[in-house]
C-alpha cells in the first residue's frame, strides 16, 4: 500500500504530527510506501529524517488562512500528489484537511480526514468556529471516512450537520508503551505538579497559575513543558502572582517521558481539546491526571476514579482538585495505579493501529492489510504537545 499523509506545520510538533509520525514508522516497519506531505519546515521535518520517515514540504501550506495563498498551497500539493500517486491520502488538521481533500479528489484519490478536534468545538473563537462548520460540511462529502480521535467529535460533526452517521467513525488516540521502567511514582513527597502543553490560546495556563497562587500554604512545585507565543505573558502572571520560585518553565524538551516519572500530578487546564495525547502520556506513566472538562476528556478521564475532571477556566474547583491531591499521596497513587490500568486496556499504540488499519481496508475495500504481531511497538521519543492534541 502507498499512502500519502498530509499535515500542516513542519515548524511545530503536536500530538497530530506525532500520531503522523508513529503511523508512518509502523506502515514502513510493514514494508508500505510512506511520504508526509508537511507545510514548511523546522522541528517536525527534523523530527521525520531523524526517524527516516520520507516527507515532502510545502512552501505555501500553512495554519494561518491566507485567501490569496491557498490557490497556490492547493495547487502546490496537487502536483505533489499528482507526482507521489498513493493509494490512499490520510490528511490531519483542520487546514492540511480542507485543502487535502479537495487536491485528492481532484485527481480522483481515495482520501480520508482525521479530526484532532474539530475547529468548531465550544471554545474556539465564534469567527473561526463558523469559518469550519461550513467549510466542513461542503468537503465533508470528498472524503471516504472521517476519524474522530473521540466519540465526543463524532458526536459534535453530528450535531452540526457535518457528515453523515455512515462516514464518521470514533479511532481513539493511542500511545506506544513505555520501554523499562518509566513509571512514576506519585505517593512521594513533596510533590511535583506538571503540564505539558504550547502556550497558545488554546491552553489556559493563566487559570492553572491562579488556582495554584492559592494553594502556596502547601508544598508543591510546577512544571510547565512547552513554547508558544503566549510564554512571556505567562511568565509575568506568575511574577504577578509571587509563584516564580514555584513554577518551573522548562520549554520545549524531548525527555517528556522523563519529566512525567519525576513527577506526581498531571494538569491539563484547557479551553478546548479533541482527545489530548498529553493525558494518555500521563496516564501511561502511572500519574493521577486533572484536567478541563472539555472535548473527549472525559472518555479517558474518570472523575474520582483514574483523576479530576474540573470545568473548564474555574479558578475555585481546579484549586479544590489540585488541593487534595496534593495533600494525599495515597489517593494520588491509587488514582495514578487505576489510570495505568485503563491505558492498558483501552489507550495502547496498538489498538488505535488495529482500529485505524481497519479503515483503511474499508476505504480501499482490502481484505487483509497485514498487522504484524511479529512487529514490536516502538517508543516514540517524548515531545512536547503542542496545538490541537
Amino acid at each position: 500500500m502507498k499512502i500519502a499523509f498530509v499535515i500542516t506545520r513542519g515548524d511545530s510538533i503536536g500530538g497530530a504530527h506525532i500520531h503522523v509520525r508513529d503511523l508512518s514508522l509502523h506502515l514502513l516497519a510493514q514494508g508500505h510506501s510512506v511520504t508526509v506531505i508537511v507545510g514548511g519546515q523546522g522541528d517536525y521535518t527534523q523530527e521525520l529524517e531523524r526517524v527516516g520517515v520520507p516527507y515532502r514540504s510545502l512552501a505555501f501550506l500553512t495554519r494561518e488562512i491566507r485567501p490569496r495563498q491557498e490557490l497556490r498551497a492547493l495547487l502546490e500539493l496537487r502536483g505533489v500528489l499528482a507526482e507521489v500517486q498513493p493509494d490512499l491520502v490520510s490528511t490531519h488538521s483542520s487546514k492540511a484537511g480542507l485543502l487535502g481533500r479537495v487536491a485528492a479528489w481532484s485527481l480522483g484519490l481515495p482520501v480520508i480526514f482525521t479530526a484532532h478536534g474539530w475547529a468548531f468545538t465550544d471554545g474556539v473563537p465564534v469567527r473561526e468556529r463558523r469559518f469550519y462548520t461550513v467549510a466542513e460540511r461542503l468537503l465533508a462529502p470528498l472524503a471516504r471516512r472521517i476519524i474522530t480521535v473521540s466519540e465526543y467529535d463524532r458526536q459534535l460533526a453530528r450535531r452540526h450537520r457535518v457528515a453523515s452517521e455512515r462516514r464518521l467513525v470514533t479511532v481513539h488516540n493511542g500511545m506506544p508503551r513505555l520501554r523499562g521502567q518509566m513509571l512514576a511514582r506519585p505517593d512521594t513527597q513533596p510533590p511535583t505538579l506538571v503540564m505539558v502543553a504550547r502556550f497558545q490560546e488554546q491552553k489556559d495556563h493563566a487559570t492553572l497559575l491562579r488556582a495554584l497562587a492559592g494553594l502556596t500554604a502547601l508544598p508543591w512545585t510546577l512544571e510547565l513543558i512547552g513554547d508558544g507565543p503566549l510564554l512571556p505573558e505567562m511568565q509575568a502572571l506568575a511574577a504577578e502572582l509571587q509563584l516564580t520560585d514555584r513554577v518551573n518553565f522548562l520549554g520545549a524538551r524531548r525527555d517528556v517521558a522523563e519529566r512525567l516519572q519525576a513527577a506526581h500530578v498531571f494538569v491539563l487546564a484547557t479551553h478546548w481539546e479533541g482527545f489530548p495525547r498529553s493525558i494518555l502520556e500521563a496516564m501511561r506513566a502511572g500519574l493521577p491526571v486533572v484536567a478541563s472538562a472539555v472535548g473527549g476528556v472525559s472518555e479517558a478521564v474518570t472523575d474520582g476514579v483514574t483523576g479530576r475532571v474540573v470545568p473548564p477556566a474555574d479558578v475555585a474547583a481546579l484549586r479544590d482538585a489540585l488541593g487534595g491531591l496534593i495533600s494525599s499521596p495515597v489517593e494520588r497513587q491509587q488514582l495514578g495505579e487505576r489510570g495505568r490500568a485503563v491505558f492498558l486496556a483501552e489507550f495502547t499504540f496498538d489498538h488505535m493501529l488495529e482500529h485505524t488499519l481497519a479503515v483503511y481496508r474499508q476505504v480501499l475495500g482490502v481484505r487483509t492489510l497485514p498487522l504484524s504481531p511479529e512487529i514490536s511497538t516502538p517508543t516514540s521519543p517524548p515531545v512536547p504537545e503542542t496545538a490541537g492534541s
